[in-house]
């Protein structure tokens, strides 16, 4: 359920989420360049096309979020291509909602980023197995963050969510596993063979 619908949450809540993600898009434009739209237009893609195919578990389902890789490989510039990709899932789709934009935008990409910013200088120097390693952890903690903020969200909108979030919160475990292989054997292998798609351009702006 990390795509929320129309009607669940409070005007509060999709204010609030709104004007985060319009400031994460806008730091993501601002550190966009000419260089960086072929990789940033790339995941943004690789988001929509994994957001179509979500697999049930439990009383939700889940699909792959990638927001762990999109944040090592475009850092805030990760906000822009998930708010796109979002936008055209609810237009084209009917995934989620388009009042509450903001918040996916936010919960799918605001944790990659900041894990991404906090685990770079640990992955500049070390080996490309080591920063596989990291990168799977990465993704792993964002799957996290993600349940984490619809969660959030949720409860802040209403108390009645309150008792179903433990067991929607529990259906993310399996994606956490799952992102943290696919987006550790990425890296590995980008690391032996593009390294420097994964170093940050001077340019770019912090969250």
């Amino acid at each position: 359920m990390a795509h929320i619908p129309d009607g669940v949450l409070s005007l509060p809540v999709i204010i609030g989420g709104g004007l985060i993600a319009a400031a994460g898009v806008a730091l993501g434009l601002r550190a966009l360049d000419e260089r960086d739209i072929p990789k940033t237009a790339i995941l943004a893609a690789v988001f929509f096309v994994a957001g179509l195919f979500a697999v049930p578990v439990g009383p939700s389902s889940v699909h792959l979020l990638l927001g762990g890789l999109m944040g090592l490989i475009l850092g805030v510039r990760a906000f822009p291509a998930v708010f796109v990709g979002l936008l055209l899932q609810a237009v084209m789709f009917g995934f989620g909602g388009l009042s509450s934009l903001g918040v996916d935008t936010v919960n799918m990409a605001l944790p990659g980023v900041a894990l991404a910013y906090t685990a770079r200088p640990l992955m500049a120097r070390a080996a490309p197995t080591t920063r596989g390693v990291l990168a799977a952890a990465v993704a792993a903690l964002a799957v996290v963050g993600t349940a984490s903020g619809v969660a959030l969200a949720l409860a802040l909108s209403s108390p009645d969510y309150v008792p179903a979030l433990r067991i929607v919160a529990l259906t993310y475990l399996p994606l956490a596993v799952v992102e943290a292989i696919v987006t550790g054997f990425t890296v590995t292998f980008l690391a032996r063979v593009e390294p420097e798609i994964l170093t940050p351009a001077p340019r770019e702006a912090c969250p």
